[in-house]
């Protein structure tokens, strides 16, 4: 199949924030998934090389660094899970403070298998529903969240999902929350995503 090239149907923009040690399917997929649709995402390597190597050592080349980009031109932060990929998002105070500040203004933010547990220790799903990787679902609970084990779960303007499996479907519901349903399952039967 020939590719075909990136065509806007929107003007929102999500930033896919890689860190070192990221799971690399669970941001490609997403990034993969809202190119199709049209929605504007750039990869941007929280370290200082904009060539990140993932927790499988796979080599992601970004389009940006964190310190060259401005967050605040962004719709959505979109953290992929991975270890040590997560603490490595955790441990960066302007991705913490970025999402911190979002959350509590509506914004919104999305977070896949152990990232979810940043938004968690953060204070920001208390009294919330979300997801995670099964082995940060306790992270989840014990920071006051509604955990539910579907493929992905948004609350509001949260997004969260479980895992690698189930990245392309979080992608759907990034869709989904800008472009509305009729894009999303037009985006869900061109990847043949069953259901």
């Amino acid at each position: 199949m020939a590719s075909t090239a990136f065509t806007a149907a929107t003007d929102k923009r999500v930033a896919a924030l890689i860190a070192p040690g990221l799971e690399e399917v669970e941001a490609l997929a997403v990034v993969d998934v809202l190119y199709r649709a049209g929605i504007g995402c750039d990869m941007i390597a929280v370290a200082d090389d904009r060539a990140v190597v993932s927790s499988h050592e796979v080599t992601l080349t970004c389009a940006t660094t964190l310190a060259e980009a401005d967050l605040d031109d962004y719709d959505l932060l979109f953290l992929p899970g991975g270890i040590p990929g997560t603490p490595n998002l955790k441990a960066t105070a302007a991705i913490t403070d970025a999402v911190t500040e979002r959350v509590r203004a509506g914004r919104p933010v999305a977070a896949i298998c152990a990232a979810p547990s940043i938004l968690a220790e953060l204070g920001l799903l208390d009294g919330r529903r979300a997801t995670a990787n099964p082995a940060f679902m306790h992270v989840l609970e014990e920071n006051g969240a509604i955990t539910s084990e579907d493929s992905v779960v948004v609350d509001g303007a949260i997004l969260t999902s479980r895992g690698m499996a189930t990245a392309a479907e979080l992608g759907i519901e990034i869709v989904r929350y800008y472009l509305g349903d009729d894009a999303a399952e037009a985006v869900a039967k061109g990847i043949v995503l069953q259901r």
